[in-house]
């Protein structure tokens, strides 16, 4: 029998402690800019049918794709690039200021392009960069879109996406693994809840601090889940484990904001 690692054990400590403490916002999140960094954040204002301001309001087309920024609509993300067939993307380290939308790429910690997005030419420095960088993977020229309130998620609906820590850490104890829980891609990390509880809530309103979701599906995962979202390395097959120890392949689920308001870590989390 295979010892678990100081890391899990880490883990199974941290679970423990955590088991006393009741339900609450563990994190924040949102992607600026689709299959790139998440950008964690203190706290969010939210408004009724609406995404987390600024999430995923930048794609990168894999060639000449379909998006109309002049009639935007939902588009399966294959249309774009993204961490479950480009997994290189996970290699680079980005930061997007959303005042000046302007987007830094970094790798090894070096600054290697540099764009306003919301110019031709700042658009044209980024795509130059990750047509050499992501060459391999490309079906033309990359080209970085946008559209006022649109948001690339991978779901029509505009929605947050919430991960259960505890479910997190039940799925580390079963792969014997340390699991990121950056790579479920989620804009609301909950705590203090039983594990996969969270799967359970689907047709009933959740409260983070004063602020009313609606949860209306489980997420499926697709395999980018298996790339480590630091280092790019394709190294689980989390569908796979999921579908192999419970029948399917959920994890987290979606919501949508019923009610305005400021979400912010450490926030209660109750169900009605």
């Amino acid at each position: 029998m295979t010892r678990p690692g100081p890391k899990l054990l880490k883990r199974t400590f941290e679970t423990l402690m955590t088991m006393a403490q009741p339900p609450h916002v563990a994190a924040l999140y949102r992607y600026p800019v689709k299959g790139l960094t998440p950008e964690r954040l203190e706290s969010v204002d939210l408004a009724p049918g609406q995404t987390v301001p600024g999430d995923r309001s930048w794609a990168i087309e894999n060639g000449q794709g379909r998006f109309n920024p002049d009639e935007p609509t939902h588009l399966p993300k294959i249309n774009f690039l993204m961490l479950m067939r480009n997994e290189r993307l996970a290699t680079l380290d980005t930061r997007f200021d959303h005042e000046t939308e302007t987007l830094t790429i970094l790798r090894d910690g070096k600054q290697v392009s540099r764009g306003q997005l919301s110019t031709k030419i700042g658009r044209s420095m980024i795509e130059q960069f990750l047509a050499a960088y992501m060459k391999a993977d490309l079906r033309g020229a990359p080209h970085i879109v946008s559209a006022l309130g649109h948001s690339f998620s991978d779901v029509a609906k505009k929605c947050l996406h919430i991960v259960n820590l505890a479910s997190v850490r039940e799925l580390e104890r079963i792969s014997g693994r340390v699991i990121d829980p950056l790579r479920f891609r989620p804009n609301v990390i909950v705590d203090g809840i039983e594990p996969w509880a969270e799967l359970g809530w689907v047709g009933r309103p959740a409260y983070a601090g004063p602020v009313r979701l609606d949860v209306f599906t489980r997420t499926e995962r697709c395999d980018a889940t298996n790339v480590d979202p630091t280092t790019g390395a394709r190294d689980m097959s989390i569908p796979a484990l999921l579908r192999r120890t419970f029948g399917h392949t959920d994890f987290g689920v979606y919501a949508t904001v019923a009610s305005p308001g400021t979400i912010r870590a450490g926030d209660p989390l109750a169900l009605t």
